[in-house]
């Protein structure tokens, strides 16, 4: 009996120092956290992030206001408003017979699904590997069609303008579209001055 109440005397005597020990252990090992966000880990390619509306080749919208994504999205985080292309004055956005007019995503909806990736038959919309999406204002979480665009790429020009002259929708679609051609070039540099023009005008009215 003297020795099992010796022995417990010494393990209640030395266990905080057991606990310690861990402690003391741990305290020399390589730390496994990071200083975010001085130090960032990159995302796996499939990454779901911050969406993208993306163009064809020649800087038209693949967007082509169908409002699938929205359909798709079971949070409700898409708004999808379509218009009619302007064939008469030249004014396309998408090769298609519509185009996104409003698109907004509220991202204090979005779940990141990629349900709206999917969905989509034009490949318009994808996802990137942003995921930097905090703000202290909620409306600035409700991202608009200007946001989410894919920035313009060499070979092309902002929308709008007309298609590649020739081709039609599924052409865009098939790849034969490589870049915007020398009369679309000339077409937006008539049609693009006055436009500026016109804005500048506006504002300093304003």
């Amino acid at each position: 009996m003297a020795d099992d109440s010796q022995g417990g005397f010494f393990s209640e005597l030395f266990a905080p120092v057991a606990g310690f020990g861990v402690t003391f252990a741990t305290m020399f090992r390589k730390v496994a956290t990071q200083e975010y966000p001085e130090v960032k880990w990159p995302t796996q390619p499939r990454f779901h992030g911050r969406h993208q509306l993306n163009r064809h080749p020649d800087g038209l919208e693949k967007c082509v206001g169908c409002e699938l994504c929205a359909w798709a999205c079971p949070a409700d985080a898409i708004f999808v408003q379509g218009g009619d292309n302007d064939d008469e004055r030249g004014l396309r956005f998408s090769p298609g017979e519509r185009y996104g007019h409003i698109y907004q995503i509220n991202y204090l909806r979005c779940i990141f699904c990629g349900l709206c990736i999917e969905a989509c038959p034009t490949r318009a919309l994808t996802m990137t590997n942003e995921y930097e999406l905090a703000d202290n204002n909620r409306a600035d979480l409700i991202f608009t069609k200007e946001q989410l665009l894919a920035p313009m790429q060499e070979g092309m020009l902002p929308a709008p303008h007309p298609m590649v002259d020739g081709m039609e929708e599924r052409d865009y679609y098939q790849g034969k579209v490589t870049a915007a051609t020398d009369e679309q070039r000339r077409w937006f540099e008539q049609h693009a001055a006055p436009a500026d023009e016109s804005a500048e005008t506006t504002e300093e009215v304003r």
